[in-house]
């Protein structure tokens, strides 16, 4: 590349002089290709450890003037090539014109002006793409492609330098963390380490010290530990591995590749060596946290923050802490944890004011709400800068007036919002009192009594507090407590959040007050108001509608609480089952999961259907993320973490509750329903209570309390089933003596109730002693800790499913367990490059988590190319991509254009395994339709009423022992439209259904079951044209074989055999009664085209982008004459008899569209000429001409028994089939190129076979 001019003053220091002229001179750097000695090596060394994106490209181009000592850079270059090209150009351009020159100072300033043109000219071109990254950077970016061999599609996020602990000794080196990749890279005196990791591979990521390690980072794999330490800043680049490591993960979880942020705010001042890619990243990361504090919904992001003071009128302080501003939102949060949480929703704010400055109260900023609330901040930096900002969000911010009807318009936009603009919004809503949750107009008010008040104030009317005396006067101290709270802090979203709020939560919310304050802390609250008839919409879209989780829905509806009266009945039941189906509508990713009817329920006691709704959506969504998905990943990696905080809370504990195996068993049921299935309804939902205010914390704090509390117990268990037992007992007896609530009997209670019930424990007790004990436990911490967990989860639930699809591989594949492990990863792998690299593929949409096992991962067509050549035993050079197409289409049975794992190895397992006879066998129906695609093979009629004739006693198109495919009823139907009648409706009924039906699953196997085993008198006969393929793929097969002449012999022998056998079936057949059956075919055939321009266009070369000629690339005569290999006569000179007039399939196209019957023509293949002797000549020996006039004989086949005994009358071919191949090699090769396979890039196709 040319580069703008800079001055060398040492030009000879570490670089070699390999060209010169008087003004340029072309430099090798030391150490770079061949020899160097050890000076090479140190110069090598000091390149890798000193600055990895200094300019150290092996060659360089200086300008130079004969008494100047003084050099200029002009160009570098990565390989000679690009380096010659440049010089060559200065040479032809710019010499003649120098020379001219008088003057040595023109010189140098004509050749740095045109250099400066030519790059300026080069930059013209390129369009300038989103945030451009800095030139250093993107340098390193290069290095590192060039480095690992990565595609395009890689991107670079940052790269570090550290050292690398091979052994006891490190290895100083960089560290390039790309997307998908963690890379090392290190070059000491001549010993180089090139390391390449997968992000989805890795099982444990952790910064840890020790004194072999000094402060290093540990990465774990499968097979290997990995050391990095002697970073210059090890916080940020373990918390960006943590980022990058994360998204894999996610990706693993529900397929969702990473996708780049283009709606980011641009840098003010960009900075130098940050990429675009590490902007969003850390840009993301803030995103999540401070959505995660405020509890604010998932669309929301933030513009930016700044340190400022807040007057809090109710202690009289100013507080310090940080102001947050987003698009919908302006947050506070003092520095102390406890001392204050602000939350100003910018639909709330009137008025935004700055007010006068003072020495006591410098820049302050006044804000005030539709509430009636003013709130104060001082101290702010940029405070002009502020307050545009803040009325650039309100701008957006649509002003609802009381009977007016806006339309939303956020600058961001959630997917899943298709609200209509809807009615305004109640303009008291947070200041009221009375809880404005009820006044809220709802989306059936007139028609169901739950639209608009939670199900317990329904059937509750009837008891007035009076009457329960001191539990009674209790209840109403704490709403009155409450209200006094509301009068002090203020009400709604813009309350106030302090240490004296928590106080009050943990003392019990008032059943009154309860959905109020649950929507409020969660931030269900923001999401209704915002969203308003959406659920409404919902409920109408999915009334009616039947999946999967409908069914599952409706199984557990009656076990939703079934003790308390509220689901007794119809009303509260179909109030549950509205919510549910709505959110199974809205997420279909989650559906529906156990234990969410549990949740839901209580959620509809205290609140209205919608918002119940809100809250659940908040809950699944933002407070417990991956908790209720199929694998309930969330719940698992929670309970890791309850383990860890077991280990190092109650260690005496920890080691027997490991030997019980409880843990497992104790922290699903509690976590999954937040204790509501294990407690008294009554108690549990102080417990949910303080959940909504702290998050998972809380549960976590009262697990390790309730396990503190029967410490002794625990330790004399001697198993399982004895401590669930005495857990069980002990939280069926944790009371709420407050409650004003008639007792509901818990079910869980009567099933373990024993002669000496256990003492009850006051709940409001157990969770003062889970505050004292356990509340070090830190947000953070907890996010740190679960990110570890979910590595740990992930990877165990991968290898898991790794298992049961190796264990669905039925066992007379004939590949060996760990044979069939390392397939699966590098099948894997090859789905997830499509996810990285494939930009226009819409592969994370084919992965459904929810499907078994088996059909998770699967591959198209060009990824099935690619691995079958590296993988295949039969290496066809230049004609396995056509190989591999046909092995693609005989495997895919349903017509999908994708296959699975067990379908990909019966292919290969075909192609290693079993005898001569199933090898052939393989290789036979490679050359039959379906493998032979209509394209390939034009005259499919014969083959297709062979398929007729047979097609009742077929039973499988690949080796039939392995018992894989639909019987051959189902393949018949071949791509062309006439046939595609009433059978393939059915199937693709079956097809077409959206969510995955089972019982389709179950008649597929059942079909697989009833295959009878097919003999090889099953097979449908060959015609010519096929078997003409099947000798060219022979050919190609023999070309890279150390016996390559003898079995060029071979197989021109049995070639000319088969021929003469064809020939003499011939004449038995019995061919009056076969044309009538010919005619008919004919009849259903589409219009035959022009035989003229079809015989001109076949003689063309195909277009570059012609589909047909990739899917068969050998099909045409113009495009890769050299791939065709014919048997000749040696030394006669009539090309006219032999096959290679019939080189091509499309060539026959003519003579078979235009009669229905056979002719024996000129072009024929004449046997007798064909003589032992043969030899093999490249197909640019046939003349274009004959090619015009020749027809393949239609009335000629051949069975595969015949093909059979005639290659077991050649041992040379016999052995070539027969001979083992490992695959393991194969494999390991695989894994070491399969980074550089880019699906992005069609110009980087592997060169890979065999």
């Amino acid at each position: 590349m040319w580069l703008s001019p800079e001055e060398v003053l040492v030009a000879n220091a570490l670089w070699v002089t390999e060209r010169a002229n008087p003004f340029f001179v072309l430099q090798r750097r030391r150490g770079h290709g061949k020899g160097g000695g050890l000076t090479g090596l140190l110069v090598g060394t000091l390149d890798v450890v000193l600055d990895s994106s200094a300019r150290v490209a092996p060659y360089r181009i200086l300008h130079q003037t004969q008494d100047s000592q003084v050099y200029w850079t002009v160009a570098c270059g990565s390989s000679r090539r690009e380096i010659t090209k440049h010089w060559e150009w200065l040479e032809n351009n710019l010499l003649q014109t120098l020379s001219i020159f008088d003057s040595e100072e023109d010189i140098t300033t004509f050749v740095k002006g045109k250099i400066h043109g030519i790059i300026a000219e080069e930059n013209k071109n390129l369009q300038p793409q989103g945030d451009e990254d800095p030139g250093k950077f993107k340098e390193a970016e290069l290095k590192m492609r060039k480095q690992f061999g990565m595609p395009e599609g890689e991107k670079l996020v940052n790269y570090y330098s550290c050292s690398y602990w091979k052994g006891r000794v490190p290895r100083q080196g960089w560290l390039y963390l790309t997307v998908n990749h963690l890379c090392f890279y290190s070059f000491l005196l001549g010993k180089e380490v090139s390391l390449v990791v997968q992000w989805v591979d890795i099982t444990r990521l952790e910064k840890n010290a020790t004194l072999l390690f000094p402060e290093s980072i540990r990465v774990d794999t499968r097979d290997q530990e990995l050391f990095f330490s002697m970073f210059l800043n090890i916080g940020e680049t373990f918390k960006l591995m943590e980022q990058l490591a994360n998204l894999a993960m996610r990706q693993l979880l529900d397929s969702e590749g990473f996708l780049e942020d283009k709606a980011l705010p641009r840098p003010i001042r960009p900075h130098r060596n940050i990429s675009a890619l590490k902007r969003d990243l850390d840009a993301r990361a803030k995103n999540e946290c401070y959505r995660a504090t405020f509890r604010l919904p998932r669309d929301e992001r933030l513009d930016g923050h700044t340190s400022c003071t807040l007057w809090t009128p109710f202690n009289k302080l100013h507080i310090p802490g940080q102001m947050f501003i987003s698009n919908n939102y302006i947050c506070f949060a003092s520095k102390e944890e406890d001392a204050c949480h602000l939350i100003i929703p910018l639909r709330e704010v009137t008025i935004v004011e700055k007010a006068d400055s003072s020495s006591v109260l410098p820049s302050p900023l006044s804000i005030s709400t539709k509430s009636k609330m003013t709130f104060l901040f001082a101290n702010l930096k940029d405070r002009d800068f502020l307050v545009q900002r803040i009325s650039d969000f309100l701008q957006k911010t649509p002003s609802k007036q009381p009977g007016s009807i806006g339309s939303r318009k956020a600058s961001v936009v959630d997917p899943s919002t298709e609200s209509s603009p809807a009615p305004q919004e109640v303009s008291e809503q947070p200041a009221s009192p009375a809880s404005p949750l009820s006044s809220r107009q709802s989306f059936c008010a007139q028609e169901v009594p739950t639209s608009s008040q939670g199900l317990l104030k329904l059937f509750q009317k009837n008891s007035p507090m009076e009457d329960l005396g001191a539990k009674g006067a209790k209840e109403k101290m704490k709403e009155e407590s409450w209200h006094i709270h509301f009068f002090e802090y203020g009400r709604g979203v813009c309350m106030y959040r302090t240490a004296k709020t928590r106080a009050l939560v943990l003392k019990g919310i008032p059943e009154s007050l309860r959905g109020e304050l649950w929507l409020l802390f969660s931030g269900a609250w923001n999401e209704m108001v915002t969203h308003p008839g959406y659920y409404a919409e919902l409920v109408e879209k999915s009334t009616g509608k039947y999946s999967l989780a409908t069914e599952e829905i409706e199984r557990d509806l009656h076990r939703s609480m079934p003790e308390h009266p509220a689901f007794q009945n119809e009303l509260g039941i179909a109030a549950l089952r509205r919510v549910l189906t709505a959110y199974a509508f809205r997420n279909p990713t989650i559906g529906y999961c156990q234990a969410m009817n549990i949740v839901t329920s209580v959620l509809l006691l205290y609140g209205s259907e919608e918002e119940a709704f809100w809250l659940l959506v908040a809950l699944c969504e933002r407070m417990l993320p991956d908790y209720y998905n199929t694998r309930v990943v969330g719940a698992l990696v929670d309970q890791g973490i309850f383990e860890e905080l077991t280990r190092d809370f109650l260690p005496q504990l920890s080691e027997k509750m490991q030997d019980l195996g409880v843990i497992s068993s104790i922290s699903l049921s509690w976590f999954l329903t937040l204790f509501l299935s294990v407690m008294p309804f009554e108690s549990a939902v102080v417990i949910v209570d303080c959940f909504f205010y702290e998050g998972i914390k809380v549960i976590l704090q009262v697990a390790l309390a309730v396990l503190d509390a029967n410490m002794e117990q625990l330790l004399g268990c001697s198993d399982e089933g004895e401590a669930m037992t005495m857990l069980g007992r002990y939280l069926d007896n944790v009371v709420n003596k407050q409650s004003v609530s008639p007792p509901i009997p818990h079910l869980h209670a009567l099933l373990t109730s024993g002669d000496d019930p256990p003492a009850e424990v006051d709940i409001f007790e157990l969770l003062k002693v889970s505050y004292e004990k356990f509340s070090s436990l830190r947000a953070e911490d907890i996010e740190q800790m679960r990110f570890k967990q979910r590595l740990k989860v992930i990877q165990s639930l991968e290898d898991t499913a790794k298992r049961s699809v190796v264990r669905a591989i039925p066992v007379d594949i004939g590949f060996s367990i760990e044979e069939l492990e390392d397939l699966y990863m590098v099948f894997k792998a090859k789905h997830l490059a499509s996810q990285y690299w494939g930009c226009s593929r819409t592969v994370a949409s084919r992965r459904d988590p929810s499907l078994p096992y088996l059909e998770q991962y699967r591959i198209d067509a060009s990824q099935f190319r690619e691995l079958f050549a590296s993988l295949t035993p039969w290496a066809c050079g230049s004609h396995t991509p056509v190989l591999a197409g046909r092995m693609f289409r005989l495997l895919d049975k349903n017509k999908d254009s994708l296959i699975n794992f067990k379908e990909f190895v019966t292919g290969m397992s075909g192609m290693y395994h079993g005898d001569l006879t199933e090898k052939l066998k393989v290789l036979y129906k490679l050359h039959l339709p379906p493998a032979l695609s209509p394209e390939e093979a034009e005259s499919a009629l014969e083959a297709a009423r062979y398929f007729t004739e047979d097609s009742s006693s077929e039973a499988s198109p690949l080796a039939s022992d392995l018992d894989l495919f639909l019987p051959w009823e189902a393949q018949e139907a071949l791509p062309q439209e006439e046939q595609e009648g009433s059978g393939s409706e059915e199937r693709g009924e079956e097809k077409g259904t959206s969510s995955p039906d089972y019982r389709h699953y179950l008649r597929m196997w059942a079909k697989e079951k009833e295959a009878q085993k097919e003999t090889i008198k099953d097979l449908p006969k060959m015609n010519q044209e096929q078997f003409i393929e099947l000798c060219k793929t022979l050919y190609n097969m023999f070309s890279e074989d150390p016996m390559e002449q003898d079995l060029y012999h071979a197989i021109a022998t049995v070639a000319s055999l088969l021929l003469r056998i064809g020939e003499v079936g011939k004449k038995f057949s019995a061919r009056t009664g076969r044309k009538p059956r010919d005619c008919a075919t004919e009849e259903d055939e589409p219009p035959a085209p022009e035989p003229h321009q079809d015989a001109a266009r076949e003689l063309q070369p195909p277009a570059a982008g012609d589909p047909q000629a990739k899917a068969g690339g050998d099909t045409h005569l113009g495009k890769a004459p050299q791939e065709s290999q014919v048997v000749v006569e040696a030394g006669s000179g009539e090309g006219q008899g032999s096959p290679s007039q019939l080189l091509s399939d499309d060539e026959t196209k003519d003579d078979m569209s235009m009669s229905s019957y056979s002719v024996v023509s000129m072009g024929s293949l004449q046997c007798e000429d064909l003589a032992d002797d043969t030899v093999l000549v490249g197909g640019e020996a046939c003349s274009p001409t004959a090619h015009i006039g020749g027809t393949v004989d239609t009335d000629w086949c051949i069975s595969f028994e015949q093909i059979l005994a005639s290659i077991l009358t050649e041992s040379v071919l016999v052995n070539f089939f027969e001979k083992r191949v490992d695959i393991g090699l194969k494999i390991k090769d695989q894994k070491k190129v399969e980074r550089q396979f880019s699906t992005a890039s069609d110009h980087e196709q592997p060169g890979v076979s065999g």
